[in-house]
């Protein structure tokens, strides 16, 4: 198992329009394709109160490929991604990071 880290930093004013699209949306359309969701966190105390961390799960590196391609080919996430940016941009950027579970990490 290989896990995907990512950090979005959200646009001025959107983190509740970006959480809104995750929880409305995006979580589910991840799972329809093969997209593990392990976890969603914003910063309680230290860090930036602008940012949303997640984590996915993936089999390997190939099935990572597969599933993100399927993901981002379907009709429905285009539609509700275009919606969601109709007032602007939610997110600033993005950081993102492959890692594998060492031999002695309880999540493997």
């Amino acid at each position: 198992m290989i896990y995907e880290l990512r950090i979005y930093t959200a646009s001025p004013g959107k983190m509740g329009a970006l959480q809104a699209r995750f929880r409305d949306h995006t979580c589910k359309l991840f799972e329809k394709h093969g997209i593990k969701n392990i976890g969603y966190w914003t910063n309680s105390i230290g860090g930036r109160s602008d940012e949303l961390w997640y984590m996915l799960g993936f089999e390997d590196l190939a099935d990572r490929q597969r599933a993100w391609r399927d993901f981002a080919s379907d009709p429905e996430w285009r539609d509700v991604y275009t919606a969601s940016e109709a007032n602007g941009s939610l997110v600033h950027h993005i950081e993102n990071r492959i890692m594998t579970a060492t031999d002695f990490s309880p999540l493997k």
